[in-house]
């Protein structure tokens, strides 16, 4: 039995391929793909997309022009583990702009209603500290950011 791996479906309401040209303009690595349109007798317009390709850090994704029927939620979401503050400003910043919205603890929503998690350097390491009393400090620190800030977790975890 042979594997290609994993390619993720994101259903969209008519704008998948707006969607892919945005995520590739955010993700600097992001590759385009190929791009199919509904043909006569089919649930879309004729002509109009019906599947676009594109690859994010190295992620496989198809963008499905649905219909309205379903919706992205929060049960679903992409972290994005970041090397540097820097990274972590910029995915954050990017994905919130045009429409996006902050949520808590680093996670985002794109334009699209996608979330996402932008996880800055060290993030993981503190909440999963394996002092349960430093874990549970960092947890109750990060509990009302928006944006994840690594050097406040940092003091909260070596808070007494």
């Amino acid at each position: 039995m042979s594997s290609n791996g994993f390619t993720t479906c994101l259903w969209f309401d008519g704008n998948a391929e707006a969607a892919a040209e945005y995520y590739l303009s955010v993700f600097k690595d992001g590759k385009p793909g190929r791009t199919a349109r509904y043909p006569e007798d089919a649930p879309g317009r004729a002509g109009s997309v019906m599947v676009v390709e594109f690859e994010i850090n190295g992620q496989k994704f198809v963008g499905l022009n649905g219909g309205p029927q379903f919706t992205f939620s929060e049960a679903v979401s992409f972290q994005i583990h970041c090397e540097d503050e820097t990274e972590a400003d910029y995915y954050y910043d990017a994905l919130t702009k045009d429409g996006g919205e902050e949520s808590a603890c680093g996670w985002v929503k794109d334009k699209f209603g996608l979330s996402w998690q932008v996880i800055p350097p060290g993030a993981i390491e503190l909440i999963s500290d394996p002092d349960p009393e430093r874990a549970a400090r960092v947890f109750r620190a990060m509990m009302p950011m928006k944006k994840l800030d690594v050097a406040e977790l940092r003091r909260a975890a070596d808070a007494a």
